[in-house]
């Protein structure tokens, strides 16, 4: 019998356009796993909130895969600040679906609150991939970001106390999820992200990607891509750029830096732009939406390097769909990116948020065409390597591994235990406000 899976995204669904609002690499990466899970055998429900736009077919991810929008809250978008009062609705919309399933897969620590009740009203496993952890973020804020309240500190600690399996990016997360939050190395597993190699790849290579955008050939262009947040570091860019036509005034007659993605996050918008216009490199700068994956392929094709000067990444997807395309990477050595890159092989990691090391390495990549064009055909070879079918089956090694484990008996983790008891004790005779204060209280 093939598992099914109750994969669960409460602040975003799987199909909104990666670069908008909240949506990014975790998007991505829930969509590639989905259908990947699924060319092997397993039977994957995605759910998340509807906001109200119109639903597309169940099925529109793919065979196997499925789509569910419940109703929890205003049928409205709302900001990520508002979304824990809406768990305990989702999850008993949730839980009156009658499908039964092996195990809950939940993303980001909202979803790991709602399925920390799912799991325990369907006393079945639950494995959580947290993708963003709040103690390491706070820790790399950029300055003005507002930290991350204490609300979602003493969420993240609470699921990862109650979930079965936790799945780390790499091996860093890993170690971070152990050192900051406690967490049962025997519960822990590592699973790489993969990248989608149908759509991300060499294609016709970088003159005709630029004929296409409409990008000059002899141009030198630096790509920034994702959501303009001051995480990401696009405040380090644009100093990073304006340095490197300070030290060489000829570049900016060829210099374009395509910024595609949206602006994101809590933060004042405009950020990057207002910082552009006082340093005097808005002429350089031209600012795209977040577009298609399919063509989002087309501007790492048409790119000299990758931007990524992230203050903190769980993993960093763009840097391997770039590299996928032949295209080398300049990222931040943090959190992942150092498992996605390698170093002086496929592009260049920086220590720290130092515009004048990226401005350094900038003018390396601007100046040295042939030594780039190797890192970029070595990119590629490491991309290959990566695939989202191998990151499925080692995914579907911790669901059987899981499975194999529990029968809610001396295995089960002792917070984990303790919240299917809580869920038990509410007889349904209670009626919904009576379940809906016991599943309230397990959050608190």
């Amino acid at each position: 019998m093939s598992l099914r899976v109750a994969m669960l995204s409460v602040h975003t669904s799987p199909l909104h356009q990666p670069g908008t609002g909240d949506a990014g690499g975790m998007n991505v990466y829930m969509v590639q796993l989905s259908r990947a899970l699924a060319e092997h055998g397993v039977e994957v429900d995605l759910f998340t909130r509807c906001r109200g736009e119109a639903r597309p077919s169940p099925d529109a991810l793919g065979p196997g895969v499925r789509v569910h929008h419940l109703e929890a809250g205003p049928r409205a978008a709302l900001a990520k600040e508002d979304m824990p009062a809406l768990v305990v609705p989702f999850s008993l919309a949730l839980l009156k679906r009658e499908r039964r399933y092996d195990l809950v897969h939940s993303h980001y620590w909202l979803s790991g609150q709602a399925g920390r009740i799912a799991a325990a009203g369907w006393r079945i496993p639950l494995v959580h991939t947290a993708h963003t952890l709040v103690r390491v973020k706070n820790g790399a804020l950029a300055d003005g970001d507002a930290p991350e309240p204490e609300l979602r500190i003493r969420g993240e600690h609470q699921v990862v106390g109650s979930a079965d399996r936790l799945i780390a990016n790499t091996a860093d997360e890993a170690r971070a999820l152990r050192e900051l939050y406690a967490a049962e190395e025997r519960r822990t597993e590592v699973v790489r992200p993969g990248v989608d190699l149908r759509t991300f790849g060499p294609g016709r290579g970088r003159a005709a990607a630029r004929a296409r955008l409409g990008l000059p050939a002899g141009a030198f262009v630096p790509l920034y891509a994702g959501r303009v947040q001051p995480l990401k570091g696009p405040d380090v860019m644009v100093r990073a750029v304006a340095e490197l036509l300070r030290r060489e005034p000829g570049l900016r007659r060829r210099t374009i830096v395509p910024v595609v993605g949206g602006d994101s996050g809590a933060g004042p918008r405009g950020g990057a732009w207002e910082l552009a216009r006082e340093l005097g490199v808005s002429d350089v700068l031209r600012h795209c939406p977040p577009v298609p994956q399919a063509e989002l392929a087309q501007w790492y094709r048409a790119a000299d390097v990758l931007l990524v000067p992230s203050r903190s990444e769980s993993f960093g997807l763009v840097a391997l769909e770039a590299q996928a395309c032949g295209t080398p990477v300049l990222a931040s050595a943090v959190g992942g990116l150092p498992t996605a890159v390698r170093d002086g092989v496929t592009g260049r990691l920086v220590r720290g948020n130092d515009p004048l090391e990226y401005a350094r390495w900038l003018h390396w990549f601007a100046g040295r065409p042939e030594e780039a064009a190797r890192m970029g055909r070595a990119a590629v070879r490491h991309a290959r390597s990566m695939s989202w079918r191998a990151a499925a089956a080692r995914t579907l090694e911790v669901y059987r591994d899981v499975l194999r484990e529990e029968r809610w008996g001396p295995e089960v983790s002792e917070a984990g235990a303790a919240a299917r008891s809580c869920l038990a004790d509410a007889s349904p005779l209670e009626g919904r406000e009576g379940r809906r204060a016991t599943l309230t209280a397990l959050l608190s």
